[in-house]
C-alpha cells in the first residue's frame, strides 16, 4: 500500500513538475535577474517541495507555496550577492601605494609566509595590516565575528613571527604589506 502513495504522490509531483517549472524559473529570472541561475533556483524549489511534497499537495494554493519558495530563494541569492559585492568594494576600495625604495626580497619572504598560512588568518592579517581596516570592517568583509578577527590575526602575526623571525617580523609584514606586495604579486 505505501508504495502505491509514493508512486501516486510521484506521479503527482511529476506533473506538477512539468507544468510549473518554466513558470517557477521565469520567476526566478524576473526576480534576480540573472538568466543562468534562474533554472538551478527554479529546480532547487522544486527539490525543496518535493522534500515537503505531503505538505505542499494539501495546501490549497501550491503554486502559491512554490511562488513563496522561489522568491525566498531569490532573496537569499540577492542578499548573498551583494554581500559579495560590499566584500569586493572593501578589500579594492584603497589607492595603490608605491615604496620609493621597495624591500623586494623582504616582500617575496612575507608573501610565501602568508601562503603558508590557512586562509582565515591569512585573510585577517591581510585585511588588518595591508588595508589597514577595523576590526569590525574586517569582520563585514570576511563574514565573521570581531571577536574571531581578533584571534585570528593575533594568530597569524604569531605564524608570521616564528616564520619570518621574532624581531623582524611584525616590521617586515607591515613594511611588505603597506606597499601591497608588489613584488611577485598582483597590481591592483
Amino acid at each position: 500500500m505505501g508504495t502505491v502513495v509514493d508512486d501516486a504522490a510521484s506521479v503527482e509531483f511529476h506533473a506538477f513538475f512539468e507544468r510549473h517549472h518554466a513558470e517557477l524559473a521565469r520567476l526566478a529570472h524576473l526576480l534576480t535577474g540573472e538568466a543562468d541561475a534562474a533554472d538551478d533556483l527554479a529546480a532547487d524549489a522544486l527539490l525543496a517541495l518535493w522534500h515537503r511534497w505531503d505538505r505542499v499537495r494539501a495546501a490549497d494554493h501550491p503554486v502559491a507555496y512554490a511562488r513563496g519558495v522561489v522568491a525566498n530563494l531569490a532573496r537569499t541569492r540577492i542578499r548573498s550577492a551583494v554581500r559579495e559585492r560590499r566584500r569586493v568594494a572593501l578589500f579594492w576600495s584603497r589607492g595603490e601605494d608605491r615604496a620609493e625604495n621597495p624591500d623586494v626580497a623582504g616582500s617575496v619572504d612575507v608573501q610565501a609566509a602568508l601562503r603558508r598560512l590557512p586562509f582565515r588568518k591569512r585573510a585577517c592579517v591581510v585585511l588588518r595590516h595591508a588595508f589597514d581596516l577595523s576590526e569590525k570592517d574586517t569582520a563585514l568583509a570576511l563574514g565573521v565575528s570581531v571577536g574571531t578577527v581578533k584571534s585570528q590575526t593575533s594568530k597569524g602575526m604569531a605564524e608570521l613571527q616564528r616564520l619570518l623571525g621574532p624581531q623582524a617580523a611584525p616590521a617586515r609584514v607591515h613594511a611588505a604589506m603597506a606597499r601591497g606586495g608588489e613584488a611577485g604579486g598582483r597590481n591592483r
